[in-house]
């Protein structure tokens, strides 16, 4: 039995071979098949040249597609796009005060007078309901929270926070 089992391998693997060898034999890439083979039979012959003179492997030995596509459409024409350049109107800015350079340090209440220090930079302003400060701002109310202020070169009011009230 043991030399039936291996007459039985070698007619399998004898067999297995030659169905392997037979298509090779017979059918070669001549360029015969369609467009898409021919490219490949092309690319495949420059891939060998260009292998052959850095010295690599034969051109048997190169891989093949073993399923090119095939492609019956025609290839589609991409669109080209120009770009035209947008003319941007200026926009006109409406002229905006300076954000206040004062920080609020502290009030002094009296029975007849309010008077509230403004620190900026260096400088210690003392200031009342009226007063102007280095003619670019004028005090124009205090309140318990807020302190009113117009910017004099465009006539706009801003405010600064003094506190919470009592």
């Amino acid at each position: 039995m043991n030399t039936q089992r291996r007459l039985a391998w070698l007619a399998f693997l004898g067999s297995a071979a030659v169905l392997a060898w037979v298509p090779g034999y017979f059918f070669t890439d001549d360029g015969e098949g369609s467009d898409a083979q021919a490219t490949v039979s092309k690319d495949a012959a420059l891939a060998a040249q260009t292998a052959a003179s850095k010295g690599a492997a034969s051109p048997a030995l190169q891989p093949r597609d073993l399923f090119p596509s095939k492609n019956w459409k025609p290839a589609a024409q991409l669109a080209t796009v120009t770009e035209q350049p947008v003319a941007v109107a200026p926009v006109a800015v409406a002229p905006a005060a300076p954000v206040l350079p004062f920080q609020f340090v502290g009030r002094l209440d009296d029975r007849d007078d309010q008077q509230v220090f403004l620190q900026s930079g260096e400088k210690l302003y003392v200031v009342r309901r009226g007063d102007v400060i280095d003619k670019t701002y004028r005090i124009e109310h205090i309140s318990a929270t807020e302190l009113s202020l117009v910017y004099l070169p465009l006539h706009l009011s801003q405010t600064l926070s003094v506190g919470s009230a009592p």
